[in-house]
């Protein structure tokens, strides 16, 4: 069996990678006042080249930049719509083993959410200028609007009409998408954490109880990535990577896929998933067998969150358990999710981060063959 020769390939990742401590400081003088914006930038441009060149030469074909501009993995491009803000966390996302310091901000819609100039596509550009691979573009899924503070979150003056709402959000990212594209984007994935999070029991009532229902939310939530991906143009692959939460090497959900899985799988529009599978958290392999054969299924099953390498026997043998419910042809191969979804980074060293993505590409190859 051949390589894949368009996304998602067999070896590929999910995208963020550790902060460099040159980065690291930059940013804290930045904050500080200490040096310009554009002093910043170049920094962010050096080190997003150095990344870019890492990533090539360990043989994945999808390149990012690492997610370098950003301070948090969905905070940075939601809130560069107008009509949204974001507020400090007061506790819904419970990381284990972890204080309530420094909780990934809630997003808070003030008014009419609009697309008021581009977001990430200068982000892009850069990117696909120094990569002779696939330049790959990562966004948080529209669901990130919502899922954490509910539709208390989200202004009734500004949407006494729910569904309006997610027509507009819709249009956002579809005129971000439209531009993504005209710069030579073909690879899009959108990155979400509520639908694992509705697979978590504790999640599931904490959502009853601020008077919205999980089962429909599934749904919602489908449509919105759907209208934001509606006008996509031919050509352009969109893939949905989803996770339990990914902080400092800490987690949120835990729970299989059973309870979200028919109806994601299939109703959510993307051409395959990159499906959280490191550890028992994540639950068997059986919900795939609601996967659609025309989906691709790229499988997490080495952790970002520890340095431990894992057995090649192990992920080989794991990957053949999977195909009890999804064709061998049909199946790739990454890491679970980022190293570093936010600035602080997980609790690994980046050697253990390059080790990792060389050793996805290693079974890759041992599996699906190819260069």
């Amino acid at each position: 069996m051949s390589a894949r020769i368009k996304p998602p390939f067999r070896a590929d990742h999910v995208g963020s990678l550790l902060r460099p401590a040159e980065l690291a400081e930059a940013r804290a003088k930045a904050k500080r006042g200490e040096i310009t914006v554009d002093a910043l930038r170049a920094v962010q441009d050096k080190c997003i080249r150095e990344a870019v060149a890492r990533q090539e030469a360990t043989g994945i074909q999808a390149i990012t930049d690492g997610e370098f501009r950003r301070d948090w993995w969905h905070v940075d491009f939601l809130s560069g719509f107008g009509g949204v803000d974001s507020r400090p966390d007061p506790g819904v996302a419970n990381f284990k083993g972890l204080g309530t310091e420094d909780l990934p901000p809630i997003m808070s819609v003030t008014g009419k959410v609009r697309r008021v100039k581009p977001v990430f596509l200068d982000h892009f550009k850069f990117l696909k200028s120094i990569t002779t691979k696939t330049p790959k573009m990562t966004v948080p899924a529209p669901a990130m609007l919502h899922h954490r503070g509910g539709y208390p979150s989200i202004s009734k003056e500004a949407y006494p009409d729910r569904a309006q709402f997610w027509v507009d959000v819709g249009r956002a990212y579809s005129e971000e998408i439209r531009d993504f594209h005209a710069a030579g984007c073909n690879y899009l994935q959108i990155d979400d954490t509520s639908y694992s999070m509705l697979c978590d029991a504790n999640f599931r009532e904490m959502v009853k109880k601020r008077g919205d229902n999980p089962d429909e939310l599934v749904h919602t939530y489908a449509n919105a990535i759907n209208l934001a991906i509606a006008n996509r143009p031919a050509g352009m692959t969109v893939t949905m990577h989803t996770c339990r939460g990914n902080f400092q090497s800490s987690w949120v959900a835990e729970g299989g896929y059973e309870a979200v899985a028919e109806t994601v799988f299939n109703e959510v529009k993307v051409d395959g998933f990159f499906l959280e599978y490191d550890s028992e958290r994540a639950g068997g392999f059986e919900p795939l067998r609601f996967m659609p054969k025309d989906k691709i299924v790229v499988l997490g099953l080495i952790t970002t969150k520890l340095a431990a390498l894992e057995a090649k026997d192990m992920l080989r043998r794991r990957i053949e358990e999977a195909t009890k419910y999804v064709p061998l042809e049909n199946l790739c191969l990454s890491p679970q999710c980022g190293f570093a979804s936010t600035y602080h980074g997980n609790k690994v060293t980046a050697e253990d981060q390059w080790r990792k993505l060389e050793l996805v590409v290693e079974v890759a190859r041992e599996v699906w063959g190819g260069a």
